[in-house]
């Protein structure tokens, strides 16, 4: 069993449509600072976000973000969805999902990688020499 990662699949809602869209989280160690949130699309390819692990986190309680993604509970169903926005200068789009799917993932990311353990796992040398070109 690999313990240097977490994934989950689950189908949430986009833009309020009734159609539900195939989603996958994912969360590895080499990047633990950082979650990833991709859509499926009608062609089988992937539109991928990814954004910092904490913004998830912090958006099941309360409001959380004020850049290009915000996540924050949905008080209209009494915390039970919570909500995600994307935005970027090709488009906005809204993501209502689970608030129990969110949960788990990050329960699962905090096996792979304890909260305040993230710095053991980033290479600073590789990454400087990866930056400069060494």
């Amino acid at each position: 069993m690999r313990t240097d990662f977490a994934e989950q699949h689950q189908f949430v809602t986009l833009n309020g449509s009734g159609t539900p869209v195939f989603s996958r989280w994912s969360y590895v160690a080499r990047d633990p600072y950082a979650v990833t949130l991709a859509f499926r699309t009608a062609r089988g390819n992937w539109i991928e976000w990814c954004f910092a692990r904490d913004l998830l986190v912090g958006g099941l309680s309360e409001p959380t973000g004020l850049g290009d993604v915000r996540v924050r509970p949905d008080l209209a169903f009494e915390h039970e969805v919570l909500v995600i926005e994307l935005e970027s200068p090709d488009g906005y789009a809204v993501v209502e999902i689970r608030r129990a799917d969110v949960e788990r993932f990050v329960v699962a990311s905090h096996e792979v990688v304890p909260v305040g353990g993230e710095s053991g796992f980033v290479d600073v040398d590789a990454f400087i020499a990866q930056i400069t070109g060494v």
